[in-house]
């Protein structure tokens, strides 16, 4: 696991400039430091040793250094794919993982990606041909960026490597924050930055001869091959997942796991523990809000496998690490960030990777929405009359629960979707109507709602709900998660907060053959009626204890907007008293003023909508004012502490 620069211009390449792109990302490579440059191209490499600790330095040539690598990530079968091409002749320097694809790409060329099984970014120079490629993994785990400026071609693992050496690409790009504020994510290949470019998921960049060029090499099939009986559904799945588990584990230093309490992680740490004899430590933060803290599930988890457990907790402090999650983020998110951020920062004190259950659910069918937009259908069903006289009236008069599955939650977001169908309705469902239409047109300026009209900040959603291949509605929306939500939330949150510790993170759920199995299966082992994941609620109940499978899914984060709420007051004061987001021109300050009013009045609940707003303002100011984090990060302390003194009754909701 590492970070990689580069700059491929024929006029030439600066070695300071690739250095003080990769010095920007050294936080995902402390260990070491190298560049390598040539007429028309420079490479610069960040490492965080994992395998091959002394040999394994990039960018790695071939024989004769007519093709150079990097690799940001890691290649799990590469064992298997290096003896093969040993017995084809091929001769390495090292053990690592990295050289394995310059062998493969002189075998394969650009379709060695068809061979890799693992999590990657990675970048080819074919001097010969003066041919670039980039390429990113199955289902997006490792980032992978680029820019064009004239006739040069910048590419990072993360944004704020490329705008170290072009500040003139320190410019919002506002369809992008539309889409943010509509759903938290940010899809297809957009950024947040207008002249950055993301390369989505299963991608590869085709960089030569003047052109460049970009093309998608894998896609998730949803089309089983056969009829399954549960019994050997279930077999195959235990196989698949041990055997995804033992990839994982590849590594020349200790490998740790997080335990959540929830399904996803333990099973990976059940499925861990009966692969490998070695001992397995493990890491929990708990979010004291009630019964709502995971905490003491993991512990039980914990126990059952004999781990050598970790555990923190967390309060509404927390708040103070929102600059620099926001800084390492390069754009704004949701409260799984801080979370993710101070989880790694506490395993990092014992280990350098870590396994995770990211992936499960949306392969699975592990959120309520997948039921519930089919409930919509039911629901919309009913005579639009009676929705608007009878219904939407009550929820009017209803009080906000605060807490966002409480009933009024549930029965405004079915309403909410009601009002559309097909696969606008399941796009809207992960909006979570927290800014939905209306709400954005009161929130947006007359210039920003101008600025933003040409995108409909559901299309990426509604184009994969739509694959013309897919026939069934529940896999409908598993595609769109898989391919859209996933790699451009959960699975990007975990990438940059852990890499802002230097610590790498995989997620054996994201191992694309287990998730190609679980596209396969029918949907009635996944979603039946209101039970969620079914087949893997099944293969749970044989290694997670029933204390732990009883409880409600509650979400790693979902209680920090309610943890937070007095400090809400304060920190809405400090940074929105002369918010950018009014000054540039997007944001409506009335309109804030009455959802933080409401809000801290306990009249309506806007916990989730005052949080994006934050993040996106906090956003604004480190990436393109260019405030300093340390300085944010001092005056949101100081507030904190400010808030903590004051006299106020617990978070309503508690």
């Amino acid at each position: 696991m590492c970070g990689f620069v580069g700059i491929l211009d024929t006029r030439g390449v600066d070695a300071a400039e690739v250095q003080r792109m990769a010095h920007a990302i050294a936080h995902r490579g402390p260990d070491d430091a190298t560049t390598h440059l040539e007429p028309g191209l420079g490479f610069g490499f960040r490492r965080l040793s994992i395998i091959d600790l002394a040999g394994g330095r990039q960018p790695i040539p071939n024989e004769d250094e007519s093709v150079w690598v990097m690799l940001n990530g890691e290649i799990y079968n590469y064992r298997t794919l290096r003896a093969g091409l040993v017995i084809r002749g091929h001769r390495f320097r090292t053990q690592s993982d990295t050289e394995v694809l310059v062998h493969l790409y002189e075998e394969h060329g650009a379709d060695l990606l068809h061979h890799l099984r693992g999590m990657f970014a990675l970048a080819i120079w074919d001097r010969a041909r003066q041919r670039l490629l980039l390429a990113r993994d199955h289902l997006g785990q490792k980032p992978l960026f680029w820019a064009q400026r004239g006739p040069r071609l910048y590419f990072a693992s993360e944004i704020k490597a490329i705008l170290a050496v072009e500040a003139g690409l320190r410019e919002l790009n506002p369809l992008a924050l539309h889409e943010y504020l509509s759903l938290r994510i940010i899809a297809e290949d957009r950024s947040m930055f207008a002249g950055v470019a993301k390369l989505p998921p299963a991608y590869l960049l085709d960089a030569w001869r003047g052109r460049v060029e970009t093309r998608r090499y894998w896609s998730l099939l949803y089309e089983p091959k056969q009829e399954l009986t549960e019994v050997d559904a279930l077999e195959q799945l235990d196989h698949q997942l041990k055997e995804a588990v033992r990839l994982h584990l590849v590594s020349d230093v200790p490998v740790g796991a997080f335990l959540s309490g929830g399904v996803d992680s333990g099973l990976v740490v059940a499925a861990a523990r009966s692969v490998t004899q070695d001992s397995l430590d493990t890491f929990s933060v708990s979010v004291p809000y009630g019964k709502f803290d995971e905490g003491p599930a993991a512990q039980c988890v914990a126990h059952r496998y004999g781990t050598n457990h970790h555990a923190t907790t967390i309060d509404g402090n927390l708040m103070e690490l929102l600059p620099a999650a926001v800084y390492h983020l390069d754009e704004p998110s949701d409260p799984l960030s801080v979370c993710l951020y101070e989880l790694s920062r506490f395993a990092r004190r014992y280990v350098k990777v870590a396994l995770g259950g990211d992936g499960g659910d949306e392969l699975f069918g592990g959120y309520d929405r997948y039921y519930g937009t089919l409930y919509a259908r039911y629901y919309a069903a009913l005579p639009a009359g009676f929705r608007k006289q009878v219904v939407q009236r009550i929820l009017r008069l209803a009080p906000d629960g605060f807490w966002y599955k409480s009933l009024t939650h549930q029965i405004r977001w079915l309403d909410e979707l009601a009002q559309v169908s097909g696969g606008r309705r399941y796009a809207r469902s992960l909006g979570y109507a927290y800014f939905t239409p209306s709400r954005r047109e009161t929130l947006y300026t007359h210039q920003f709602r101008d600025a933003v009209a040409a995108l409909d900040p559901e299309a990426a959603l509604i184009r994969w709900h739509e694959e013309g291949h897919v026939k069934e509605a529940v896999d409908r929306m598993l595609l769109a998660d898989s391919m859209i939500r996933l790699p451009n939330h959960s699975v990007m949150i975990l990438d940059r907060m852990s890499m802002a510790h230097g610590l790498e993170a995989r997620s054996p759920f994201l191992d694309h053959e287990l998730a190609q199995f679980a596209a396969t299966l029918s949907p009635r082992f996944k979603i039946r009626g209101r039970h969620r994941r079914y087949l893997q609620m099944r293969l749970a109940e044989r290694y997670i204890p029933a204390e732990v499978l009883s409880r409600p899914k509650q979400g790693f984060s979902s209680a920090l907007p309610y943890l937070m709420d007095r400090q809400f007051g304060l920190l809405f004061r400090g940074f929105f008293r002369d918010a950018r987001l009014v000054q540039a021109g997007i944001c409506q300050p009335a309109t804030i003023r009455q959802m933080l009013e409401a809000h801290l009045a306990g009249r309506s609940d806007h916990g989730n909508r005052l949080w994006l707003l934050l993040n996106a303002e906090l956003w604004y100011r480190v990436h393109i004012e260019g405030q300093r984090v340390g300085d944010l990060t001092d005056q949101t302390a100081e507030l904190v502490r400010l808030a903590t003194r004051a006299a106020s009754p617990a978070p309503v909701g508690a």
